[in-house]
């Protein structure tokens, strides 16, 4: 079973409507008012999953500055997953500043069957992860809803692109720390945080922590992901694509020409996905 665990969709109304939204989304605008930036309904991940081969997407919605935006494209990611429940696997979002409506987001999005919160994007949103006061309410609703947690993270060192932001390594450590019961998957392999898990005391903190491999080829050599394995282990590793920004297949073949055992490639396109989502493979 192939899992791409980094996928985002929009509704039709946004896709179509892209510069409408430019002026009240800053952020979104930054992304996306390139002529070559792309957006994806949830109709064209299925199209680009059945070229890929691809059994299952976590599809992810924005990090929109605007709780009634979240709201509105929260609903079109649940309804999406519910015609479409054997492939799409739905993470919702919301604006932490909100505080209070944020937490019942979170409650509504469970009951609607999101699986997870995400992906975050703290510099786009203009919240910072390791504040407690604002992340406290909404980590303490995402675990008693047994959800998952995916926030955007960036390197601190490298090449500046759209997006990057400054969710480094240390703020995203700070946040680990402070909810160490929240499982957590961080985008874009942690902006290089499980490097430094060759320290002990850093591994340890990690128990519940994943990294998806969103953007990995414009970002990093193909070798981080031996390198990656052996410090923390395979089993951390999830396939993300970060589709439409990189084709799934291309992407999949990437890492099935990888220099790895058959079975941690088999991990890292899919099985440790599963075993976090858990998901029963089957046919589809």
């Amino acid at each position: 079973m192939i899992i791409d665990f980094h996928v985002h969709v929009f509704p039709p109304k946004i896709r179509d409507n892209i510069e409408d939204y430019f002026q009240a989304e800053p952020f979104f605008r930054h992304l996306y008012e390139s002529p070559r930036a792309r957006l994806a309904t949830a109709e064209e991940v299925l199209e680009s999953m059945d070229e890929g081969g691809i059994d299952r997407s976590v599809i992810l919605n924005f990090g929109w500055s605007s709780q009634e935006l979240c709201r509105e494209t929260n609903d079109y990611i649940l309804e999406a997953a519910a015609r479409y429940p054997d492939r799409l696997i739905p993470f919702c979002s919301v604006q932490p500043r909100d505080g209070q409506a944020a937490v019942e987001e979170v409650r509504r999005c469970a009951r609607g069957g999101a699986r997870g919160i995400g992906e975050l994007n703290p510099d786009g949103q203009g919240f910072a992860l390791d504040d407690e006061a604002v992340m406290g309410p909404l980590a303490e609703a995402i675990m008693a809803e047994g959800m998952i947690f995916q926030s955007h993270s960036s390197e601190p060192v490298g090449h500046l692109y759209r997006g990057k932001g400054q969710t480094t390594p240390e703020i995203v450590y700070r946040f680990i720390q402070a909810f160490p019961k929240l499982t957590m998957v961080f985008c874009h392999w942690g902006g290089g945080l499980p490097f430094y898990a060759l320290m002990p005391e850093v591994a340890k903190a990690m128990k519940r922590v994943y990294f998806d491999t969103a953007a990995s080829p414009y970002l990093y050599d193909d070798s981080i992901y031996r390198h990656v394995a052996e410090i923390i282990g395979v089993e951390k590793i999830l396939f993300g694509s970060d589709y439409p920004l990189l084709q799934q297949g291309r992407f999949v073949e990437r890492i099935q020409a990888l220099d790895l055992a058959s079975a941690d490639k088999a991990g890292i396109l899919g099985a440790n996905a599963a075993r976090l989502l858990q998901v029963v493979a089957g046919r589809r």
